[in-house]
């Protein structure tokens, strides 16, 4: 019998990156701006940015630091109020008031996307900048949202940390918006255990980002505009911030930017297998009358490394009886509204003031399930899981019922 699988683990880091981390831990050089050229962060942000297809990349401590940082390159005033969906993490909220400005929620519907009406509503509210947040890494319906914020000139943020290898209409997700934000946390697409990145097409705001980052006297220098780019665009733009802006020192280590580096070329085949992986579970679920995996927008083609699905027909005893015994079965079942002071539940911010009820996303929460699901695990180990989930709530629900007798 195939026991439940460990879903926590990462993939192993390339044994390629071994050379370049032996080096650095026997040279001690692991600042980014010791090397005269070709630091390991120098070169990570040419070669994320070549497979993003934008002009610029930063690569920094978090996304958290990166969603920051854009806010900051956006040059918004103290107080500005920026729009961001209530399904999140609370790193989301965190970056904006880290940011001196204030956080406004709006409404996600079951399918975990933003409500498009209610965002709407919200955005003619004094609304100054946009944070997308592709939670889970479930693409927001991209072509209205940057239509409405196009045609009142709100720039749009995307926190693509979930979404590395997401396209939408085929474009690449983090792209779309003025500024693209990626995560390498360890149970992201790419592991760094903690690392972001940004990237963009504005020489301006990657100017202003880099420097805030940590870039002191003329260590901005190190940073290049792309091959055969002679406009001179972001050489007069870092003159231009010299001595003008506070450095937050949120910089991405050498050690750290060699461990990600030969994970790159592994995004394409951890893409292709987390959404085989994905939709074969869904399957599955999807043959359970309680339990619904919602589906994917049509232009959207995702990344997944994780699955949330909703619980139908349950109360909410049931449904806390349902992750036990998902527990029990060896799958550990995160409900974002019935675990106790989850960080995605927006009722936990109490950090946020006059933190509004949202209704809609509150009713989504309480219902929506999360299970880690690796592009690493086999066809045994998913079904293992997804008899689990199934089981589990055969368990609870009865098994006569499962079959409709």
């Amino acid at each position: 019998m195939t026991l439940p699988p460990n879903v926590y683990d990462a993939e192993p880091i390339p044994e390629s990156a071994r050379a370049e981390v032996d080096r650095l831990l026997q040279s001690g050089d692991l600042f980014r701006y010791t090397a005269p050229e070709d630091a390991p962060v120098a070169l990570l942000e040419a070669e994320f940015a070549a497979m993003m297809g934008t002009k610029y990349a930063l690569a920094v401590s978090s996304c958290s630091a990166a969603l920051f940082l854009s806010l900051k390159a956006l040059g918004l005033p103290r107080d500005a109020r920026v729009l961001i969906p209530g399904f999140t993490f609370a790193a989301v909220p965190s970056s904006v008031i880290h940011a001196d400005c204030v956080p406004v929620l709006c409404e996600v519907g079951d399918n975990y996307r933003i409500d498009v009406a209610d965002f709407e509503a919200r955005l003619d509210d004094n609304i100054s900048a946009v944070i997308i947040s592709h939670m889970r890494g479930h693409t927001s319906d991209m072509d209205a949202i940057m239509a409405l914020c196009d045609a009142r000139n709100i720039p749009v943020v995307e926190d693509a940390a979930h979404s590395l290898g997401t396209t939408w209409h085929g474009r690449k997700i983090g792209t779309i918006g003025q500024i693209g934000c990626f995560s390498f946390q360890s149970y992201k697409l790419v592991n760094a255990g903690e690392g972001g990145i940004m990237v963009t097409d504005d020489a301006d705001l990657v100017a202003r980002a880099v420097i805030m980052s940590g870039a002191y006297e003329h260590t901005w220098q190190k940073h290049k505009a792309p091959e055969g780019d002679n406009t001179g665009a972001l050489e007069a733009a870092f003159a231009r911030w010299q001595n003008q802006l506070p450095l937050y020192n949120l910089r991405l280590n050498n050690l750290s930017a060699a461990i990600i580096r030969p994970q790159l070329n592994e995004v394409p085949r951890r893409v292709r297998d987390g959404r085989k992986n994905h939709d074969y579970v869904a399957d599955l679920l999807n043959q359970s009358p309680w339990l619904s995996v919602p589906e994917k927008l049509a232009p959207e083609d995702r990344a997944p490394d994780s699955i949330q699905f909703n619980i139908e027909g349950m109360t909410n005893n049931q449904i806390l009886a349902f992750q036990e015994a998902a527990q029990k079965r060896g799958v550990k079942v995160q409900v974002f509204g019935q675990s106790t002071d989850n960080a995605r539940a927006f009722w936990n911010w109490q950090f946020i003031r006059d933190l509004p009820e949202l209704p809609q996303t509150r009713a989504m929460l309480m219902n929506a399930c999360d299970v880690r699901l690796p592009a690493r695990l086999k066809t045994e180990e998913l079904n293992v899981i997804a008899g689990a989930l199934t089981g589990a709530a055969e368990d609870v629900m009865g098994r006569l019922r499962a079959y409709g007798t």
